[in-house]
């Protein structure tokens, strides 16, 4: 199944969030998100233009907290609030003083999740969609964390 996926576009190297953050494309196209350096894939997604900065764009608003509530940055911090240990140690922090806005938990969400990430561009957000489409089909019965509203 990876083999079909691979060749379905020219993907990046996979790399640690932080370091995709800035070396993503600045143009349209897909990007997959693993647990670690090679654990399974968990998320595929598709950035448009986002004001000329593409897939670094989306990464970016991840790495800031600011999407909590979509896409990765949701489905990260789903999974964070689900584990207990992490919950304890945010409940610790709070407990402590040490307040932490929703950002900064939700960035922390990513951290804690060890994520590495692959991307390709595609030239249009169409073509991204479309990429995304395929690439979530040939996945199809794998325990991707994206959500379809």
């Amino acid at each position: 199944m990876t083999a079909d996926i691979d060749a379905m576009a020219e993907w990046s190297a996979w790399c640690p969030f932080d370091q995709a953050c800035l070396e993503a494309t600045r143009a349209p196209g897909v990007y997959m998100a693993r647990t670690g350096s090679d654990g399974p894939i968990v998320y595929v997604g598709m950035a448009g233009k986002r004001k000329g900065k593409g897939i670094r764009g989306r990464l970016y608003i991840y790495s800031s907290g600011k999407a909590a509530v979509s896409g990765l940055g949701e489905a990260a911090f789903n999974r964070a609030l689900a584990d207990p240990k992490w919950v304890r140690e945010r409940l610790a922090l709070l407990e402590s003083g040490e307040v932490h806005s929703a950002k900064q938990w939700a960035r922390a969400a990513i951290d804690h999740l060890d994520l590495y990430v692959r991307w390709t561009s595609t030239g249009d957000r169409a073509n991204a969609l479309a990429l995304e489409r395929a690439v979530i089909t040939a996945m199809h019965g794998l325990p991707l964390w994206n959500v379809r509203r």
